[in-house]
């Protein structure tokens, strides 16, 4: 644990630090750094996100800037010191109130507060050097290296750039780079069961400025003025809404769950969706919300009893495995939210640029089709599937559903055209998916598929 008396930059250096010897980034912010330092302020808790987040954003671009200046490899940098280097160079270049000496001094300091003493001077000149000539930074050539221009200009890999160009068009894959750059609204669901949303919109733009409904879901509101956590709202504690994004609110519309039926949602997390789909049947039927990680169906429990929604049934078990023996009554609808790279929640998620590689696409596409395999036996006659990952990448999703139809002669692809609520059609692309994109649509990248069983 940190001491007390660390500053927010001293914080958010040790949480870069921590997560560069982690392979899956689990970094706590901001709740467990609320938990282990309660006397933080509720400016310095924003302030140290905002330096995380925006060092994973930037990262790519800032390590360039940081090698334009180097004599020696890049790699003979010690994490905490190239962390630092980040830190100040975030603060010089996208933080308009940090005077850039306060930058620097500062970063200084922290070298010398370190163990790296013998660096500040490098440190110091690396960073001078760097704000007397900010305008003179070489880049690369947007017309000899097309693919390494944009994945130094808008802090991307070069695979995902490479990808994203080949599938859908350089001028698209640009626009929707520069929309998952740019820090999200909060966006939260109103809870039908205990309100509606022009009763809650009313309440909220008493607190938060700029409160407005979502432009698709109709159970959508963002919070753009939004100062704080959200759980100091007053509808929070009265179960009166769930933080979620409105491209996932979109999903439990799409499969369309009726008063008394049965639902399985099979990757179930925290329970956004399934409280969704338990609001839509009006808490009448079951929704087994099925998830094999125990701290998540905890905190889906509490989500369930702070909304009201007494038909949600958490269950432990691993979606990927033969289910057949523990759930013997087949359900009218089956929701397979699966495990993805996330390549369309990175606005929320930066730190995912950094994790993922081309191998985990294909690792997760196979997990996927195992999933939706294991759920077919589940399903009952003429009930449907809704398939649904938050990301942007084939493989895991055309993919997926075109080898799926493959090997289940017994499942049809739905037109969702046809099938999804008026409103939505917008989203709905040519061959009757579900396609939310950040750059078009101004929400977080979603696809999704409906099947029905013959």
């Amino acid at each position: 644990m940190i001491s007390a008396s660390s500053s927010p930059r001293d914080l958010a250096l040790a949480i870069l630090t921590g997560a560069d010897y982690s392979r899956g980034l689990e970094v706590k912010y901001p709740d467990g750094l609320v938990r282990e330092n309660p006397g933080l302020t509720e400016r310095d808790r924003a302030f140290i996100v905002n330096l995380v987040q925006g060092v994973f954003r930037w990262r790519i671009r800032l390590d360039w800037i940081i090698r334009q200046g180097l004599r020696f490899p890049f790699r003979k940098i010690e994490p905490p010191v190239l962390n630092i280097l980040r830190l100040a160079l975030y603060q010089i270049f996208f933080m308009d109130k940090v005077p850039d000496r306060a930058a620097v001094n500062e970063a200084v300091e922290q070298v010398k507060g370190t163990g790296y003493r013998h660096v500040a001077g490098f440190v110091n000149g690396i960073l001078r050097s760097v704000c007397r000539h900010r305008e003179e930074i070489p880049f690369p050539d947007p017309e000899k290296e097309p693919d390494l221009y944009l994945s130094v200009s808008h802090s991307y890999p070069l695979w995902l750039v490479k990808k994203w160009t080949g599938e859908l068009g350089r001028d698209s894959a640009e626009r929707l780079m520069a929309a998952m750059n740019r820090i999200p609204v909060m966006a939260i669901r109103v809870n039908t069961l205990r309100t509606d949303r022009g009763d809650i919109l009313g309440r909220l733009r008493q607190e938060v400025a700029g409160a407005e409904p979502a432009l698709y879901s109709p159970e959508g509101i963002n919070l753009p003025g939004l100062k704080g956590p959200v759980t100091r709202l007053q509808g929070f504690k009265g179960g009166l809404f769930l933080v979620q994004g409105e491209a996932a609110q979109v999903g439990a519309h799409l499969l369309s769950p009726r008063p008394g039926e049965r639902v399985l949602d099979l990757c179930a997390g925290m329970g956004g969706k399934s409280t969704h789909l338990a609001a839509l049947m009006k808490d009448r039927g079951v929704v087994l919300a099925l998830d094999r990680n125990l701290p998540r169906l905890r905190d889906l429990l509490e989500n369930s009893n702070r909304l009201g929604a007494g038909s949600v049934i958490p269950v432990a078990a691993d979606a990927s495995a033969d289910l057949t023996r523990l759930l013997k009554r087949p359900f009218n609808r089956v929701l397979v939210d699966a495990p993805c790279s996330g390549l369309g929640v990175i606005s929320k998620n930066p730190d995912a640029k950094l994790t993922k590689s081309v191998g985990d696409i294909g690792r997760l596409a196979g997990l996927q089709k195992k999933i939706l395999n294991q759920a077919v036996p589940l399903l009952g006659k003429g009930g449907t599937m809704l398939y649904m990952t938050c990301t942007v990448s084939r493989e895991e999703n055309e993919g997926v559903v075109e080898e799926f139809l493959r090997e289940n002669s017994q499942m049809t692809l739905e037109d969702l055209k046809h099938e999804a609520p008026e409103w939505s059609r917008a989203l709905i692309d040519d061959d009757g998916f579900f396609r939310s994109f950040p750059h078009v649509h101004g929400m977080e990248g979603f696809f999704g598929a409906l099947f029905r069983k013959k």
